[in-house]
């Protein structure tokens, strides 16, 4: 079994990325991150902490805007339209999620595509969906492949099973798969028989918020485990999706929680912000 190591790679984007943003520097352009936040979600500030200390530590200008959870949808919306219209932003970010009195979707496709770092605009969910990289993919599918890539995991030809089919993860992770040749079978609260489909996958991805979801019975030998499941036990212990005590001595590939995919989730925002500010440069 291989630990695939998000942590490590992260590192290594975030000091490619730390030269390109002094060689955007020298041509007079300072790469800027805009995050807003509204209200006072714990998790949620945490989140924004770690992603301004990630572009502080790559040279990133990074602008949080933390509103009061009474914060009007009008009032939102005006200041993502201010964002928009500032050359010195170069990606806004709103951090879910959004109080119940505002409208996710509406905020989200406000954000102007060239500035949606975090891939979540209609427009560039189609670019994703027509295998153009005009635009910008969301963060966490991207690091997954990233992941894969540096372990020169192949996907072509491999059966696939994504558990979860938010428009974060799930669905555009499909997509990608999709994109690089695998066979791919998206589960979720509804599908009947999950282990039907986990039991023959060369590949799986956990992104349900379960915790143990996925069981050592439910594997075959060799399988490569994705977990993406961020879940805090009572003890205060930071678990995934995957009981990954006994599906690690069955798994070929396996990612641990944390330092799997959530260090490559935060670098990938990075990198969109950094190619955003270069595509100024054009």
């Amino acid at each position: 079994m291989i630990l695939l190591d998000g942590k490590a790679l992260s590192l290594k984007i975030k000091e490619e990325l730390k030269e390109k943003n002094q060689i955007l520097k020298e041509q007079g352009m300072q790469t800027c991150l805009a995050v807003i936040l509204v209200g006072n979600n714990p998790a949620s500030q945490t989140y924004v902490n770690s992603k301004a200390k990630a572009c502080e530590a790559c040279g990133i200008k990074s602008l949080v805007y933390h509103l009061d959870e009474n914060t009007t949808q009008n009032e939102l919306l005006a200041l993502i339209n201010t964002l928009n219209y500032d050359d010195s932003v170069h990606g806004i970010l709103v951090q879910l999620p959004l109080p119940s009195h505002i409208n996710k979707n509406l905020i989200l496709e406000s954000i102007i595509s060239s500035k949606d770092v975090d891939g979540f605009h209609p427009i560039n969910v189609g670019y994703l969906n027509l295998g153009l990289e005009s635009g910008f993919l969301p963060c966490t599918p991207l690091g997954i492949m990233r992941l894969l890539k540096s372990y020169e995991i192949t996907l072509e030809g491999l059966d696939v099973v994504i558990i979860g089919e938010s428009n974060i993860v799930g669905r555009p992770m499909a997509t990608m798969f999709l994109n690089a040749g695998a066979t791919v079978s998206i589960c979720h609260i509804k599908t009947k028989d999950l282990k039907l489909y986990t039991q023959r996958a060369d590949l799986i991805v956990v992104a349900a918020g379960c915790v143990n979801l996925l069981r050592s019975d439910m594997v075959k030998e060799g399988v490569i485990v994705i977990d993406v499941g961020i879940n805090r036990l009572e003890n205060g212990k930071i678990v995934g999706d995957v009981d990954f005590e006994n599906v690690s001595k069955k798994a070929s590939f396996i990612t641990p929680v944390p330092g799997g995919v959530g260090p490559m989730t935060i670098a990938m925002l990075l990198e969109n912000t950094v190619r955003s500010a270069k595509n100024r440069l054009k």
